[in-house]
């Protein structure tokens, strides 16, 4: 055995709180493995982080002690963030990461912190329009930030900022007819005709779920079928509607499987979380935005409009809604051919394949200060923006 042989690079990524950090952290983390990197997750007690990071094979997972601030609970907030830097500052004795990235929310900056004081190199990927508390103070701080929308650079008080796009996982990709059948049949629906899909994410499904049904009888005679995905408190109540008008649909409370999901929709339903524009970008999937109007400085509603000014989505904000509106936008984006081509191709600016590679690339050459790194990114960001300013002329 070589005694001498050189240890692998060692990644820590920040990236708990909502699947809207979790997955585009793990989509860096499986470019970082790719490129022989060991790789630690630091993920919140929540179970969405709990539940997503088991698919994370081989790669170090820690749960950190962290909350959100929220409703006025800055007593158990700070204690949470001491604990949590104690945690990483232990997890840091034992390896020192060569980088710690953030992918922002309430288990980001004691890892920063941490990592910083044991001399690692420290970025940050923010993918909202506009940039959480978290990632406002880190920015400051860490080497290099990443921001999914080419408006959020200036944001950020960072010393340096690439657009990069959002990282989306591997397997969010369009499905031929046979895929799309396939999906069909994995999630127990008939193939070959149009689905909805309705999703209003972990936080904000209710307001989502009353639109949905309020438009149901409008669209009865469609023939289409759906997929609805209520979150933990309607589900009976929305799966008695689809009952009580004799709908094809499937209802479940939550669903890992959401590439299946996407890959099989006709069109969707969803909030504008930047995570899910960036998946639903990958696949090509028209849909209605509607932003959950309680989210941190009304981000969501910032990401749905510029995805609607670039005619990637339809945006129509909750208190807005009627019914009539509601049935009026999924039948064109269902039925209307023109509409759907348009979308299409506005989706596909979106669409960075390359961002956890790029991130990825990165940080490994600041890191290292190398020159020749396996699979170096290919502009992402430019492109990106290239892309989306000859879109808006």
């Amino acid at each position: 055995m070589n005694s001498n042989k050189k240890p692998n690079p060692f990644v820590a990524i920040a990236c708990g709180g909502t699947g809207g950090h979790l997955f585009p952290g793990l989509a860096v983390a499986g470019q970082l493995k790719q490129r022989g990197c060991d790789v630690a997750l630091l993920i919140s007690p929540k179970d969405v982080d709990q539940q997503a990071v088991k698919a994370a094979a081989g790669m170090e997972v820690y749960t950190l002690p962290a909350v959100g601030l929220q409703n006025g609970n800055y007593f158990a907030f700070g204690i949470s963030f001491v604990k949590s830097l104690l945690a990483a500052r232990r997890i840091f004795r034992r390896r020192k990461p060569d980088a710690v990235l953030a992918m922002g929310g309430f288990t980001s900056a004691p890892p920063i912190f941490a990592g910083k004081g044991a001399g690692a190199r420290t970025f940050l990927h923010e993918s909202n329009t506009i940039p959480g508390r978290a990632n406002r103070l880190l920015a400051r701080f860490v080497d290099e930030a990443f921001v999914g929308f080419p408006e959020t650079a200036s944001r950020l008080k960072a010393g340096k900022v690439t657009t990069t796009g959002t990282p989306v996982r591997p397997g969010f990709l369009p499905l031929d007819q046979g895929g799309r059948e396939l999906a069909a049949m994995k999630l127990g629906l008939p193939a070959g005709r149009p689905t909805i899909l309705v999703v209003g994410g972990s936080q904000g499904a209710s307001g989502v779920n009353a639109m949905v049904i309020s438009a149901l009888p409008l669209l009865a005679g469609k023939g289409w079928q759906w997929l609805h995905l209520t979150g933990a408190h309607d589900f009976e109540k929305v799966k008695a509607a689809y009952a009580g008008l004799g709908l094809t649909a499937v209802v479940k409370p939550f669903l890992a499987e959401m590439d299946w999901a996407l890959g099989v929709a006709t069109a969707a339903v969803s909030r504008a979380g930047a995570s899910s524009l960036a998946e639903m970008a990958a696949l090509r999937l028209p849909s209605l935005l509607v932003p959950y109007p309680a989210a941190a400085d009304n981000h969501q509603f910032f990401n749905a409009r510029i995805y609607a000014l670039s005619g990637a989505a339809r945006l129509l904000e909750q208190k807005d809604s009627t019914p009539e509106k509601v049935a009026a936008i999924l039948a064109e984006l269902v039925e209307n051919g023109t509409v759907r081509a348009k979308m299409d191709a506005a989706l596909e600016l979106w669409h960075m394949p390359q961002s956890a590679e790029q991130i990825a690339t990165s940080i490994l050459r600041c890191s290292f200060q190398a020159t020749e790194l396996p699979g170096k990114g290919s502009g992402a960001g430019a492109a990106l923006a290239k892309n989306l300013s000859a879109a808006r002329r």
